[in-house]
């Protein structure tokens, strides 16, 4: 049986020693932990192993140094040419490099063939989160179940855990989907900004107001989330999907009056312009969800084209 105790200390090795790598281990070495490195640019290991980290002269090495093996790379082909030649047969790996599903699914298979566990991460944290509990900041993790129960503790001390399913592939979906929609807010803070800057308005005395209205907004998400599931988007709909339409020539007439670019609000706007010219004014503007799934759409169109062959 694994020893999950505080005390249980296990060894490990983190490839990879750039800002989120080294936030990684210092935590880990603050915990007790022994710690290998490696990184590609030698002299950014120096501060750890000041610090009592060990520096191993190869990614080969390094893997050899311990069972649960951490990579932090650039992007998934450096993870594959840092681990080409690696011993990994036995090794739990666990990959914190960003990527897409597709990747965090092919380096699975590729992991498994060369005789490891693997799971692939998504951290949802900038480094001076990492190590901090009250920062909130949390890694998705996905893949093999028994790496991660086996490993829990030791992957929770730099920030929460977060375990989405045996598909290797859900943890960098969670990532990048969490940061899509923190793209598309980024997006709009920047258009309100660029509305007010003609004027005599402090962008420090808007803020607030931006901040309280954005946060009240986010509880939009449940109801959709409900809406999507259900396939019902005529459920207790507050403001319909042609209210909305009309609306939005507002946006975009004020926009051209302060001299705005309407180029981030557009094409959200155009899909919802597409949505009601297909018939779904009194819906809520969630079921323009559908339009964004291409696969969705090309499998209806070939199923529409089957049916017309047929009839």
């Amino acid at each position: 049986m694994t020893d999950k105790t505080p005390a249980a200390r296990i060894p490990l090795t983190v490839l990879g020693t750039g800002a989120m790598g080294t936030a990684l281990v210092r935590a880990w070495l603050a915990a007790g932990h022994p710690v290998t490195v490696w990184n590609r640019t030698t002299a950014r290991t120096g501060a750890l192993a000041a610090e009592g980290a060990a520096v191993a002269a190869s990614a080969a090495e390094a893997v050899a140094a311990s069972r649960l093996v951490i990579v932090c790379l650039l992007d998934d082909a450096s993870v594959g040419a840092a681990l080409d030649g690696a011993g990994l047969t036995g090794r739990d790996l666990v990959n914190l490099t960003t990527g897409t599903p597709a990747e965090g699914r092919a380096r699975a298979g590729w992991a498994r063939e060369r005789g490891a566990r693997f799971l692939d991460g998504g951290i949802m944290a900038v480094p001076p989160m990492i190590g901090s509990p009250e920062s909130g900041g949390y890694v998705f993790y996905s893949g093999s179940a028994e790496l991660f129960e086996e490993h829990r503790d030791t992957l929770a001390v730099p920030a929460g855990t977060r375990y989405v399913g045996q598909d290797a592939g859900y943890a960098a979906l969670h990532d990048v989907a969490l940061l899509s929609a923190m793209s598309g807010m980024f997006a709009g803070i920047m258009h309100a900004f660029a509305l007010i800057g003609p004027e005599d308005i402090a962008p420090r005395d808007f803020a607030p107001l931006l901040v309280s209205w954005l946060g009240a907004m986010t509880g939009s998400a449940r109801p959709a989330a409900d809406r999507i599931e259900s396939g019902d988007y005529a459920k207790d709909v507050v403001s319909n999907l042609a209210m909305q339409v009309a609306g939005n020539a507002t946006l975009l007439r004020t926009a051209a009056e302060q001299g705005v670019s309407p180029e981030l609000l557009t094409p959200y706007t155009a899909l919802l312009e597409r949505w009601l010219a297909e018939g779904h004014g009194t819906e809520d503007t969630t079921g323009a969800v559908e339009l964004l799934n291409l696969r969705r759409t090309a499998a209806s169109t070939r199923s529409d084209h089957v049916m017309d062959k047929t009839c």
